[in-house]
Formats: C-alpha cells, sequence, structure tokens
C-alpha cells in the first residue's frame, strides 16, 4: 500500500535560522573589526547576509534529511504497512520528526499491548480446550467403560446389566448437560438468546427455587432461609426464567461448597428506587483471594477434585455472570476463606411500583 507523506519544514526552518544567527553575526563581528565599516552598511549587510544564507541553508538542510532521512523513514512505514496497521496506514506521515517519534511510539505501545492480549487469549484458550476436554472425557470414559463390559458378557446378567445402563444413562445426561451450558454461553456471548422482561415478586421467585432445592439441601442439612422471615413482596423487571437460574445456580453452588448443618440465605435489600440487590450468602469454607478473579471463567473450579465429585457442568457461575451482564446489571462477590462467601447482582425495579 502506497502512503503518502505530509511534508512539514520545521526542522528546515530552524536549522537554517540558527545557522543564519550564528553566521551573520559572526561575520559582523569580523566586518566591524576589519573593516571599519558604518552601521547603516553594517544593517544593510547583515540583512543581504542572513536572508541569502537563511534560503541556502534551508535549500541545502530540507534537501539532506529528505534525501537521506525521510526516504528511510518512508521505507520504515512501507514494512510496517504490511502489518495493516490501521494507526499508521489511515493518515498522511508528516515528516516532522517530533510528531513522527511520537507516532511511532504509540504504534509500538498499540502493538506491544496487542501481543499481550493475543498471548492472555491464547493462555486462556488453552486452557479452555483443556478444561472442556477433561469435562467431556470423564462422562465418556464411563459411558464407554459400562458399554465395554455389557459387550464382554455381562449383559447376560439381568441385574448387572440395569445396573450398568443406569450408570450410563447417567454418564449421557451429564454430557448432555454440560452441551446444553455450552450451548446456552455461546448463545449469551454473542447475543443471540432473546431476554423476555417482565415485572415478577423476587421473593416469590426465590421461595420457588427454595422448594426445587429442599430435598438437595436436606442431604447435607443445610438451611435455606430468608434473612427477614416474613418477606415483604417486592417486584423486579427482568426475564423470570433467566433470574431464576442465576439464584438456582447460585443457591446449588451455596449448596455444594456450603458445610454440614451450615446456613443458606437469600437477602433482597432497595439499593435506589430504581434497584434491587439480590444477595445469596452462606457459611461453608469460604474462597481464597487469588480465586476470586477468575470464578467466573468457564469450567474455573477452586477445589478441582472435590468440585467434580459434586458434579455440575463447571459452568454454572459463568452463566450467572453472563444473564446478569446481559440484562446490564452487575454481579460481585464477596468471600472471606474459612468464614464463607457472598454473591450479589443488582436488578431493574419497574418504574410502576406494584402492591
Amino acid at each position: 500500500m502506497k502512503i503518502s507523506f505530509k511534508k512539514t519544514y520545521k526542522f528546515a526552518v530552524k536549522s537554517s535560522m540558527y545557522i543564519s544567527l550564528f553566521s551573520t553575526a559572526f561575520v559582523l563581528f569580523l566586518v566591524a573589526v576589519m573593516f571599519s565599516a558604518t552601521v547603516r552598511q553594517l544593517v544593510g549587510f547583515g540583512v543581504v547576509f542572513s536572508i541569502t544564507l537563511f534560503a541556502f541553508s534551508f535549500v541545502v538542510v530540507q534537501y539532506r534529511v529528505e534525501r537521506f532521512i525521510y526516504r528511510r523513514v518512508k521505507k520504515i512505514y512501507d514494512d510496517v504497512s504490511l502489518l495493516e496497521s490501521s494507526t499508521l496506514i489511515n493518515q498522511p506521515i508528516t515528516t516532522d520528526m517530533e510528531t513522527l517519534t511520537r507516532e511511532v511510539k504509540k504504534f509500538a505501545t498499540d502493538k506491544k499491548l496487542e501481543i499481550e492480549l493475543l498471548q492472555v487469549r491464547e493462555e486462556y484458550r488453552r486452557d479452555f480446550l483443556g478444561n472442556v476436554s477433561h469435562e467431556l472425557k470423564t462422562p465418556l470414559f464411563t459411558v464407554q467403560g459400562y458399554i465395554s463390559t455389557l459387550l464382554d458378557g455381562a449383559m447376560e446378567d439381568k441385574v448387572i446389566r440395569k445396573k450398568y445402563l443406569k450408570r450410563a444413562e447417567k454418564g449421557v445426561e451429564r454430557l448432555i448437560y454440560i452441551v446444553e451450558d455450552l450451548d446456552m454461553i455461546t448463545k449469551l456471548e454473542a447475543g443471540d438468546l432473546n431476554l423476555e422482561y417482565s415485572e415478577f415478586d423476587i421473593f416469590e421467585l426465590i421461595q420457588n427455587v427454595f422448594d426445587l432445592l429442599e430435598m438437595k439441601a436436606e442431604k447435607k442439612h443445610i438451611k435455606l432461609t430468608f434473612d427477614n422471615n416474613k418477606p415483604l413482596r417486592n417486584f423486579v423487571r427482568g426475564d423470570r426464567d433467566r433470574i431464576q437460574q442465576v439464584i438456582e445456580n447460585l443457591i446449588v453452588n451455596s449448596i455444594k461448597y456450603g458445610k454440614e448443618n451450615g446456613t443458606t440465605e437469600v437477602s433482597v435489600v432497595n439499593l435506589t428506587k430504581k434497584k434491587v440487590l439480590v444477595r445469596v450468602s452462606d457459611d461453608g469454607g469460604g474462597i481464597e483471594k487469588q480465586h476470586l478473579p477468575r470464578l467466573f471463567e468457564r469450567f474455573y473450579r477452586v477445589n478441582k477434585s472435590g468440585s467434580r465429585e459434586e458434579g455440575g457442568s463447571g459452568l454454572g457461575l459463568a452463566i450467572v455472570k453472563h444473564i446478569v451482564e446481559a440484562h446490564k446489571e452487575k454481579i460481585y462477590v464477596e468471600s472471606e476463606f474459612g468464614i464463607g462467601s457472598e454473591f450479589s447482582f443488582t436488578l431493574e425495579r419497574p418504574t410502576v411500583k406494584k402492591l
């Protein structure tokens, strides 16, 4: 691609001016000393000499700069243009050295940031592929193992056949669960999952989730409760099914990592006239600080061995984050290791308050 140069003469003008001033002063000093010229003669001679020298110096300096500096700079720009850098190609290139230096520094900084971003993305891609491979490999090998055992002769035993087929079915269900979650998170990231907004009572929704997860919580003797035993009705605006999924995922997480005979508490706080804050807190083992920035990454697990024993796709918190952000809201996490964790997110309140 041909690059257009926008010529500037600042460098040549300044250089010529310095040369002219110094040379004129020096020559006038010599003339005054050696030839005893009058002031009028010195002034006239100085004006003619300085103008002539300035013009000559300007032409020589500008020519030499363009011939030996800017041509090389243009060659560098031509080479850089192969990188299709919009910061350098989409505008005329000045021959002013100060501006030129600034543009090249900016280009170098942008490229450095771009390289660092690509390195982060590459690392994330490797982690993601490794995690996906691991998550899919476990149930696949489980299903393959049971089916292979049946084919090797265990199929003749009705008890073993039924037992192994049920276990294989659970492995397939987990595969479907992972694939469905991956499909959902892909749609959320691409913006293809349309949200159906409505106004609903957030406390009623939370109670529905409590009813769904009651048996799961009882297995670990965890109590599901509101911070207020008799919560008042509080209407919010959003996609009811998706918000239920958010609350369900957060409560399932608190049960999964909560301690025996513990408590999972949900509260709703009116932040402003337009916003509420939904908080899900537990008194479990908590999360160490170094894990907090990565909690919402796909397949990221704090305790990998324990997490996989509990099941799940490893995508719950990532889906929660994307659903909340799809509502143009914020999600927060606070945790103290050994004490417990709290996840919270904002929701919009309807403009007309319902009674």
